[in-house]
């Protein structure tokens, strides 16, 4: 009751004394909200999923927005993408095929903990190179959450917990950290590449050779330190020995034949990750793989929500060996963390509370005041804030709400704009500290096994070793890869900036 009414001491004051602009209040509610919001959030002074009922009341209630606007934002795709994500979860859970995989995995790795933390970080930080985080991470949950449960067989769940913790932190951070390697690993790189188009026609193109050139040595310098964090942070507790891959091969002799559940599942889920992977072009760089979505009359129509809510409906469909019964029946839904879903629809909510009362254009418009600063102070104060904005808003909306302000800041202090719209790009992809802040962070911290400070206080350590890391890159090896020059107004932003004003 002390932490709700601190909360509430907070949100008051910041509307009552608090005067962000001037005219304009609903940018000060908008703020207090989301302070509120962050704090009930962190401190669990009420369930996560109770707390992200908020805007549905405040927003309407100190009319920023529409009650029916803000209560659309709580039904999109991404929530039908987690739901049908964790039916999949549930129906290999339910015929044991998670147990069968990770004995597999385990049996090829070996049992080193460290070793099986690198094996998921690699998978789930290259799939999110060429799909969606949010699939990557829905499709390597059940594959840890198996791992841990044959872990905790051998060495009892007491050692292992810390251990889980940071397995699944693991796979969160990789998606994020993978996907900034490619242009389209993730939205806010698309959005910069579009944004940059149409902002400067006359620029160099940025090619897909040219970014990943740039961008996968940041991945691997990020990756290297969330790995070693994470297991200096949550390796097992007390001495563990390092099994033998026999002995996981033993284990998984002895869970005998496939059953025909087990092969059905194992299709659908093979299935499921395949139609997500390949959904939409592929563009290797020197190879572009068409997507099937193309092969509709309305590609853009499709979307992996869409691909994963027909995958569950058909394990509702399949017939299992038990007469008139399915793969999964209705029961399996009571198992779904409801208090997830409704924690997506309040981030989704406070993001477009964000940017349609104004407060995203008021935090931009503190930028201006950067203009005396050096290029390494300037790229790491940008790059800073974004890394803050994007852990309670969308970093996709940010990203386009943002560069187009950063744009602007650049031909008004006059210095190259990729020195500063690339590194807040990436910026707004490493989201580390906050269940809301990226889907998969959302998605890992649903299985209950981490507690808010845990996520917390990892991710601000990582936060703040890739701001390091990104602004360093940009001002040495971007500014080489991209032909910037720190101290030059191109010419092609000059040409841009005669027409806006024109």
């Amino acid at each position: 009751m002390k932490l709700i009414i601190v909360g509430l001491l907070i949100f008051f004051s910041i509307i009552f004394f608090v005067e962000l602009q001037p005219g304009k209040p609903e940018v000060t509610y908008t703020a207090a909200i989301a302070f509120l919001m962050a704090f009930w959030w962190v401190t669990e002074a009420l369930p996560i999923g109770i707390t992200s009922f908020l805007p549905i009341i405040l927003f309407p209630v100190l009319g920023v927005l529409d009650g029916k606007d803000i209560s659309d934002a709580y039904i999109n795709y991404v929530i039908f993408l987690f739901i049908g994500g964790v039916i999949m979860a549930l129906a290999m859970e339910k015929w044991d095929l998670h147990k069968r995989i990770a004995l597999k995995i385990l049996s090829v790795v070996g049992g080193s903990p460290f070793r099986i933390m690198l094996g998921f970080m690699l998978a789930s930080s290259f799939l999110s190179m060429w799909m969606s985080n949010t699939a990557t991470a829905m499709m390597m949950l059940p594959i840890a959450f198996s791992v841990t449960s044959a872990l905790e067989d051998v060495y009892g769940e007491g050692k292992i917990s810390a251990f889980a913790a940071g397995l699944l932190l693991s796979i969160a951070h990789a998606c994020s950290i993978g996907g900034i390697a490619t242009l389209v690993g993730t939205p806010p790189n698309l959005s910069f590449l579009r944004i940059f188009e149409i902002i400067y026609p006359n620029a160099p193109e940025i090619s897909f050779g040219q970014w990943i050139t740039f961008a996968f040595p940041i991945t691997v310098m990020i990756f290297l330190f969330s790995l070693s964090l994470l297991y200096i942070s949550y390796k097992p507790k007390g001495k563990i020995e390092t099994l033998d891959a026999s002995f996981f091969k033993d284990k998984y002799k002895a869970l005998g034949v496939v059953s025909a559940e087990q092969k059905r599942v194992f299709v659908l889920f093979v299935s499921l990750a395949l139609l997500w992977v390949f959904r939409s072009d592929l563009n290797l760089g020197f190879i572009r793989i068409p997507g099937w979505s193309t092969w509709f009359k309305n590609p853009k129509f499709l979307n992996d929500g869409t691909v994963a809510i027909f995958i569950a409906m058909l394990l509702f469909i399949v017939p299992s060996t038990k007469k008139n019964e399915a793969l999964v029946s209705w029961k399996i839904m009571a198992k779904l963390p409801w208090h997830i879903v409704f924690l997506f629809g309040g981030g989704f909510a406070l993001a477009k509370g964000f940017i349609d009362s104004g407060l995203s254009m008021y935090v931009g418009g503190l930028l201006t005041s950067t203009g005396n600063m050096s290029a390494i102070n300037l790229v790491g104060t940008l790059t800073a804030l974004m890394s803050v904005l994007t852990e309670f808003t969308s970093n996709t909306a940010t990203t386009e709400m943002l560069l187009p302000i950063v744009s602007g800041l650049a031909t008004e202090i006059q210095v190259n704009p990729l020195l500063i719209m690339i590194p807040v790009t990436l910026a707004a992809s490493m989201a580390f500290m906050l269940p809301i802040a990226t889907p998969p962070n959302a998605i890992v911290f649903g299985t209950g096994k981490l507690k808010m400070i845990q996520m917390i206080k990892t991710g601000l350590i990582i936060d703040i070793f890739a701001t390091i890391v990104i602004v360093l890159m940009t001002l040495f090896w971007g500014t080489i890869i991209f032909d910037i020059d720190p101290n030059v107004f191109p010419e092609w932003a000059e040409q841009s900036a005669k027409v806006i004003t024109h």
